[in-house]
């Protein structure tokens, strides 16, 4: 297990991300596997892309979460341009992982893009109310 306490806002998720995301010369995206308190089982990496993209499916993210018994999972990436405003592409692939997760019984709680600030795309609207 990793040792975290649960992850309940955006600050906290940016927080504990630093080590994984900052400073990265590419697209990072990852998944906190959590269990049924929001702590975390496991951080997993699920794709390594370009300086401003990276390739996601549903198949690689959940296979993960299933494997370790999550009951949902944060999702994250970074810019590393620093700008963390997401682009219509993360917000498309943020709700077609939500609909699969939804279909398989696991949660996604939100998608956080960390740049020089971090944003989640549930508190912007882009994700239905959990």
């Amino acid at each position: 297990m990793v040792s975290a306490g649960p992850l309940t806002h955006p600050a906290v998720v940016n927080e504990f991300l630093k080590n994984h995301l900052e400073d990265k010369d590419r697209e990072y995206f990852v998944a906190l596997l959590l269990d049924i308190r929001n702590k975390v089982l496991a951080v997993h990496h699920v794709s390594i892309g370009t300086l401003n993209s990276t390739l996601i499916t549903p198949r690689e993210l959940f296979k993960a979460a299933i494997l370790v018994g999550a009951a949902s999972v944060i999702l994250a990436h970074n810019h590393p341009s620093g700008d963390p405003l997401p682009s219509l592409e993360d917000i498309e692939t943020t709700r077609n992982l939500a609909a699969a997760g939804k279909i398989i019984g696991i949660q996604v709680l939100d998608h956080i893009i960390v740049g020089e600030y971090c944003v989640s795309l549930r508190d912007r609207g882009f994700m239905e109310p959990a």
